[in-house]
């Protein structure tokens, strides 16, 4: 089941702009794009210990941090398994938002964390509203869905070569 959390609307854009330019979601946006995104986004704040979403949940948002660490567990048979650790700055859910399938792991505040919200509707309705800027946040997406197809490889060689010891 979907956890349901209260969503706050952002602080003044000079507060959110720094981190917004080094987040690679944002990559290559200009400033009235940045300002676009900046209108549709909103805040999550979590206890450390809080699950942000479970595995199994539709995807309904790409979130991105902006102070904390999360940390995203897959449990396999029983046994929960870390696959990533992101931080200030990174961002998650998107894969599952754009696969349109359930989350394929739990995600977990490992410290009271504030996240940058991007709900999936609002990013789908930029298809008609904003095409290009649509396709920017699109091709951001696959980039970083790329770069995290690395790191899981990375980490399934780590667990292959453990499990031979």
């Amino acid at each position: 089941m979907a956890i349901e959390k209260t969503t706050l609307p952002l602080p003044e854009i000079d507060k959110v702009l720094p981190i917004l330019n080094r987040i690679s979601l944002f990559g290559a946006l200009d400033d009235q794009q940045l300002q676009s995104v900046f209108q549709l986004l909103t805040v999550e704040h979590y206890h450390q210990g809080e699950f942000v979403f479970r595995q199994g949940d539709a995807p309904s948002h790409i979130r991105v941090i902006r102070s904390g660490r999360v940390h995203i567990v897959e449990e396999v048979d029983g046994t929960p398994l870390e696959l990533f650790e992101f931080r200030e700055g990174e961002c998650f859910g998107e894969t599952s938002v754009m696969a349109i399938h359930t989350h394929t792991a739990s995600a977990l505040a490992m410290e009271d964390t504030e996240l940058l919200v991007f709900p999936r509707d609002k990013l789908f309705h930029l298809y008609e509203t904003d095409p290009k800027l649509f396709g920017m946040l699109m091709m951001n997406i696959a980039r970083e869905a790329c770069r995290r197809l690395i790191r899981t490889e990375d980490v399934m060689l780590h667990y292959a070569l453990e499990k031979r010891k």
